[in-house]
């Protein structure tokens, strides 16, 4: 063998060492979750080659791995972690839904400098808490390259439900192209990779449910806005491959059960862009947490996640078969998938792809529900207006927009928003079994603070999708002229509104926000909200945590093209 083929032949030995271990193990063994907690580790971030679905890339991981490693917490204990930044950028870990000291959170520029090449940063944090969360990069569009994975705490006292094993489910997407150039697309081409757009034959089908007049008129409204009614997601499986724990749909990640055993799934969305419908076809769910919070046990067949929200659910496989972990995407582009099998190397079969939901001039806010969803017709026959049809579609409160129309910051706006915690989402209307709403979250303890709101904070969310422009109140960022002030100790509502045709998940930090869902003195507490297109969501905050804290959109692109503010507690 000459000098070329050795070093050849050494270069691919050394590959495939290093290929084999970008999955940590609780992805890519199939085994339920084991280890106890532990008080201090050390983390390192940098590049390195590993396959996706078989093909070769270069990703930023934390220990060599996507997703990063399981760190196992325990409620009560103080936390040690050395985080050793080995790119040639700076870097950061924010720890998602962790409520913690300032100076601990992980936001360059907010809570602390970040973490520059060659450097160690030691985080020191107090778990007070217990629950399913993640740690994800808050440094430009790292998160999109794979730096992020999960985080359980168990708790003090045993969890007010059984299980016998527990799995974790991380989903994410992931694309070859480099994240900027993503970005530089959407800022040229909008709708750059929505490749399900309406067609002559929808057009004609259109035409045939409702008239050609409606049909017509429906398609000049969303010409004058410059928008598409079938612009569901920004970016699609146009570019992305859809994970579970590290795994394409190919690869089939595994989770093991015995028969008859109750199975923990610890659902955590750690997309860049993408929500995810989840069922099991031939399984129920009872969701018994919502972003680490213990809830009211609710049985559901589907379930909507938000980028940065967790589930955990507790299914029953009593069959000694397998049943398909189903993650399909909002937009109907792809899905995620996984296996639950009493044994290694079993599948189940997966369940064709629903029609991709279409937005609506009703869904969107703007004209009375009453009308039809398709076209601007009335149907059967009822003439109802304004405020009331939007009620009777949403089940809830409606609110008219005041006068500020966030210009030039914002393209449109919702003449009428509603309160949807009962709408399961566009596209989950009507599958004919159960989906998980806000309206079904119940904590089981009651919030502390009964204090009334003395104060509302109401903050629109805003964009222009024809120049990829995202913000709040038609400001970005970069515009704004300072923080949002909390008051130190104060009980507040915050009211935000969505005049975009987008979904947007709202994360706040270091606080959490109790959504107003009609729960009374239960209601849930979560980390992130999600915020549909006409929507409106309530939400009341005590300002328990003095300092600068990030407030934003988790749609990493919306973020990073302005929809971010920080709320100052002083």
């Amino acid at each position: 063998m000459n000098r070329r083929k050795f070093n050849l032949a050494l270069f691919r030995a050394s590959s495939a060492v290093l290929l084999s271990k970008i999955l940590p193990s609780y992805a890519s063994a199939a085994e339920s979750i084991s280890g106890a907690a532990k008080k201090s580790f050390d983390l390192t971030i940098g590049k390195t080659r590993l396959k996706i679905g078989g093909r070769l890339a270069r990703g930023i991981t934390v220990n060599r791995s996507i997703p990063g490693p399981l760190l196992r917490f325990k409620e009560g204990d103080d936390v040690t972690i050395n985080v050793t930044n080995t790119l040639g950028e700076d870097s950061s870990i924010h720890w998602h839904g962790l409520i913690l000291p300032n100076n601990m959170d992980g936001v360059p520029k907010v809570t602390f400098p970040g973490i520059s090449p060659g450097e160690t940063f030691t985080y020191k944090i107090p778990i007070r808490q217990s629950g399913t969360y993640w740690y994800h990069s808050h440094s430009g569009l790292q998160e999109q390259s794979g730096h992020y994975g999960p985080i359980i705490i168990d708790p003090k006292k045993p969890d007010p439900f059984s299980y016998d094993s527990d799995h974790v489910v991380m989903l994410s997407d992931w694309t070859f192209d480099n994240p900027y150039r993503v970005l530089r697309k959407l800022k040229t081409i909008p709708g750059y990779y929505n490749y399900q757009k309406q067609t002559v034959v929808d057009f004609f089908k259109s035409i045939a449910k409702n008239g050609a007049k409606a049909t017509l008129a429906d398609r000049k409204r969303w010409g004058r806005m410059r928008m598409d009614p079938t612009d569901i997601a920004d970016v699609t499986g146009a570019t992305y491959h859809y994970l579970m724990n590290g795994k394409t749909g190919g690869q089939n990640w595994t989770g093991l059960f015995r028969p008859g055993e109750k199975v923990r799934l610890r659902f955590i969305n750690a997309a860049a862009m993408t929500y995810f419908d989840i069922r099991i076809p031939g399984l129920k769910m009872t969701v018994v947490q919502a972003d680490g919070q213990n809830i009211k046990p609710v049985s559901v067949d589907e379930f909507r996640i938000a980028v940065a929200e967790t589930f955990d659910v507790i299914v029953e496989p009593n069959a000694d078969q397998a049943y398909t972990i189903f993650a399909e995407t909002m937009d109907r582009s792809g899905y995620a998938r996984g296996t639950l099998a009493p044994r290694k190397g079993m599948k189940a079969s997966i369940p064709p792809q629903r029609e991709r939901p279409v937005r609506t001039m009703a869904s969107m806010g703007m004209m009375p529900a009453a009308m039809d969803m398709q076209g601007g017709a009335m149907k059967d026959g009822m003439a109802m207006q304004g405020m009331k049809g939007m009620k009777k579609m949403a089940g809830g409160k409606s609110y008219r927009h005041g006068q500020g129309r966030h210009l030039p910051g914002n393209a449109m706006v919702s003449m009428f928003a509603t309160d949807q915690t009962s709408n399961p989402g566009n596209g989950l209307e009507n599958v004919g079994h159960r989906v998980l709403t806000y309206r079904d979250l119940r904590s089981l303890v009651p919030y502390r603070d009964r204090r009334k709101p003395a104060r509302e904070i109401e903050l629109h969310l805003t964009g222009v999708m024809e120049r990829y422009m995202w913000s709040f109140d038609g400001k970005k960022f970069s515009e704004v002229d300072g923080p949002i002030q909390f008051q130190q100790g104060e009980r507040l509502r915050l009211i935000l509104r969505n005049d975009t045709m987008m979904e947007h998940p709202i994360h706040l930090h270091g606080m959490w926000m109790e959504v107003e869902n009609g729960q009374g003195r239960y209601l849930p507490r979560k980390h992130t909200v999600n915020i549909k297109p006409a929507e409106q969501l309530t939400v009341r905050i005590t300002a328990d945590a003095p300092g600068d804290w990030a407030f934003h959109c988790h749609l990493l692109y919306h973020l990073e093209m302005g929809m971010f503010r920080v709320v100052r507690v002083s």
